[in-house]
């Protein structure tokens, strides 16, 4: 982050889905890590859907015709794979492995375990149970 910072900007990197609280999740995302980096992050997608619909390509070409020259694309995926490299390959100056097997990604699906283990068995909750 060494240099102008009104020429950086990051893309934040996700799968997409067809579910408008994905895209509203990973808004989220990319507003805390704007907050932290104090630079513009713009969320894109790997698939486009109508919930999730800018690719990451087109994310990048508008934050390029805002002058952001030195744009990095950052990883929403938790494991390597087709969207990640694809994403990662379009990136203009760098961009960040997926985020893998670290130690607070563990705890937060522990977490997330542990509370679904904990709530009401409801309708929705036995279907995936069985499956």
């Amino acid at each position: 982050w060494v240099g102008a910072r009104h020429r950086h900007a990051v893309v934040l990197a996700a799968a997409g889905s067809r579910d408008p609280e994905s895209a509203a999740d990973t808004e989220t995302a990319a507003g805390l890590l704007a907050e932290r980096l104090r630079v513009p992050v713009v969320p894109a997608y790997a698939a486009p859907t109508p919930a999730c619909p800018r690719s990451v390509p087109e994310a990048l070409e508008a934050l390029a015709a805002q002058g952001r020259t030195r744009t990095a694309v950052a990883s929403y995926f938790t494991a390597p794979g087709r969207f990640a490299t694809q994403s990662a390959g379009a990136a203009p100056w760098i961009a960040a492995a997926p985020l893998g097997p670290h130690a607070a990604l563990a705890r937060l699906v522990l977490l997330r375990y542990d509370q679904a283990r904990s709530a009401p068995v409801s309708v929705s909750r036995r279907t995936l149970s069985s499956v």
